[in-house]
C-alpha cells in the first residue's frame, strides 16, 4: 500500500512522511524540486516531482496510491485566493484523473462557514469539491489555530514585548503542527470508507499565557502589547505581506475575536498533546526568533 504525501518541505507533511516511514510504510513524497527529494529517497521513500498546482504532474504522482495527504501550502502570492483556487483546481483534476481511494486533506477550524473567515473561505469550497468526488473518500482534518503562528510575534522579545492583535485574555484553541502531522498519518493508516470530518483541538491559550510561558523560558518578564484588529492588515503589509493576504488575515483575526471561528458540533474531535512550551522553545531556538 503506497501512501502519497504532499507538503514534506513544510511542517505538517514532513511529520506525516516521517511517521509513516518510521512505521515501515511505503511512502511516496511529492516535491517541487528533485533535490529536496534526495533525503527522502535515502530513507527509502519514492520521490515524485510535481507542483501542487500542476494537475498533470500531480495526477502522475498520485498513480497507484491507495491514500494521500494533500493540502494548500502557505504562499505570499499577491493574488492569494487565486493561488488557493489554482492549487485546489489542480488537486481535484488530478484526483479525477488518478483516483485515490482515501485522501486526508488539511482543512481548518471554521471551514464549515461559507465566508467571513479570511484565507479559510477557499478551504470551505475545497471541502465541498473533495466530498463530491465519486471515487475518493475524504477525511477533512480541521485543525485549530497553529501554535507555530506565534513565531511571527517574537521579534520584540528584546524589548520585553509580545505584540498581539488578539486581546490579552482571549482564549484561542491552538495546536502544534507536529500533532497535525501525526493525526494525518494515523488517519491515512486507519483509512475510511466514508467522508468524514476530524477536528483537531488543543488547549485554549491566551496571549497572556503565551507571555508568561515566554517569561519562564527566557527568564525575563514579557508583556503582551495589544493592537486593535482594525490595524492588522496595515501592520502586516508593513512587514511585507501582499495587500490581499494581509486583508484576509485581518478578516480571520476579526472572526476569531468575534467568536465566529469555532469547531462544528457533531464531528469526531481529537486533542493535541504537544505543549505550548515545547513549541515556543523550538521557535526561540530558530535563528530569526530573536
Amino acid at each position: 500500500m503506497t501512501y502519497v504525501v504532499a507538503g514534506v518541505s513544510g511542517n505538517t507533511g514532513k511529520v506525516v512522511a516521517d511517521t509513516l516511514l518510521a512505521q515501515g510504510k511505503k511512502v511516496r513524497v511529492v516535491v517541487r524540486d528533485a533535490k529536496k527529494g534526495e533525503p527522502w529517497k535515502a530513507r527509502g521513500a519514492e520521490v515524485a516531482v510535481a507542483d501542487l498546482a500542476d494537475a498533470v504532474a500531480l495526477a502522475k504522482a498520485l498513480q497507484g496510491g491507495q491514500a494521500a495527504y494533500l493540502l494548500v501550502p502557505p504562499s505570499f502570492a499577491p493574488d492569494f485566493r487565486g493561488y488557493q483556487r489554482s492549487v485546489i483546481d489542480a488537486q481535484i483534476a488530478a484526483l479525477q484523473a488518478s483516483p485515490v481511494p482515501h485522501v486526508v486533506f488539511l482543512s481548518s477550524v471554521g471551514a464549515q462557514l461559507e465566508g467571513g473567515t479570511g484565507p479559510i473561505t477557499e478551504i470551505h469550497g475545497a471541502e465541498l469539491r473533495l466530498q463530491a468526488l465519486k471515487d475518493t473518500k475524504v477525511s477533512l482534518l480541521r485543525a485549530a489555530y497553529f501554535m507555530e503562528n506565534l513565531g511571527g510575534s517574537l521579534s520584540m522579545l528584546g524589548q520585553g514585548l509580545l505584540p498581539s492583535f488578539f486581546p490579552a485574555d482571549l482564549a484561542v484553541p491552538m495546536v502544534a503542527t507536529a500533532d497535525i502531522g501525526k493525526l494525518a498519518a494515523g488517519l491515512l493508516v486507519e483509512g475510511s470508507k466514508v467522508h468524514q470530518v476530524v477536528q483537531l483541538a488543543g488547549p485554549a491559550v491566551t496571549q497572556r499565557q503565551v507571555a508568561d510561558e515566554l517569561s519562564r523560558i527566557l527568564k525575563k518578564p514579557i508583556t503582551v502589547s495589544e493592537a486593535p484588529t482594525s490595524v492588522a492588515a496595515t501592520t502586516l503589509q508593513g512587514f511585507g505581506f501582499p495587500a490581499q493576504l494581509a486583508g484576509l488575515y485581518q478578516e480571520m483575526i476579526e472572526a476569531i475575536v468575534a467568536g465566529r471561528l469555532v469547531f462544528e458540533p457533531g464531528h469526531r474531535q481529537v486533542q493535541g498533546t504537544t505543549t505550548l512550551g515545547e513549541v515556543l522553545e523550538k521557535l526561540l531556538a530558530a535563528p530569526a526568533a530573536h
